[in-house]
């Protein structure tokens, strides 16, 4: 593979294949274009009536882009992980120019959960998310579709559909599916920056409204 820069993993993004390394010790990364896909319809997101009063009740604060690295750190702080140094070091380039955001959860001043992942037009690929709190991570994702609804997205790309997405509302497609909805979204006008920072009760009071 030549050598990956920012740009080079933005063009990967708008054909519908994405990088990822094989384990965080390995130097080595691949591009990966699944022959199903998973994605997360922005009008399709599951809230269950123990998460929604979770998050009615929670203390916890949303923030966008306060700690990229602390997120994508706090991602590949497991037994297996696919985000080695060199995909650390393109996804902090890419969010320094504005191509790769996360969104948090805070307990206080202390960083519990959150993810992160690429815009590139309509289209938000998301990459990894985490949880170290309860239901963190669902209250991250929850606060993600508010916020891409909010902002114009159109496609949620969840790459690989996992028990934990299904009951979210995630599906599976194929790959020609996948490559129709990101054709759609690719053109769009879309800014994960424009909507205002919603805390958890807003957002379930807006999503259970719409969905």
């Amino acid at each position: 593979m030549a050598e990956l820069t920012p740009e080079l993993v933005l063009r990967g993004y708008g054909a519908g294949i994405f990088p990822m390394a094989e384990h965080r010790d390995d130097p080595e990364v691949f591009w990966v274009d699944p022959r199903m896909r998973g994605v997360l319809p922005l009008d399709g997101f599951h809230i269950s009536r123990s998460l929604a009063k979770a998050m009615r009740r929670a203390d916890f604060d949303v923030t966008i882009n306060r700690d990229f690295a602390g997120v994508v750190a706090a991602c590949a702080d497991r037994a297996d992980t696919w985000i080695n140094a060199e995909i650390t070091r393109l996804y902090a380039a890419l969010h320094a120019r504005g191509n790769a955001h996360s969104l948090e959860i805070r307990d206080g001043g202390t960083l519990v959960g959150g993810v992160y992942g690429v815009t590139l037009g309509g289209a938000f690929f998301g990459e990894s998310m985490f949880s170290r709190r309860t239901n963190a991570s669902k209250m991250a994702l929850a606060a993600l579709v508010d916020r891409l609804r909010s902002a114009n997205f159109a496609l949620f790309d969840a790459q690989f559909l996992t028990a934990h997405l299904a009951s979210l509302g995630a599906i599976e497609i194929p790959r020609a599916a996948y490559h129709e909805m990101l054709a759609a979204a690719l053109p769009l006008a879309a800014d994960f920056t424009a909507p205002p920072v919603r805390p958890l009760q807003e957002v379930v009071q807006r999503m259970t409204q719409t969905s």
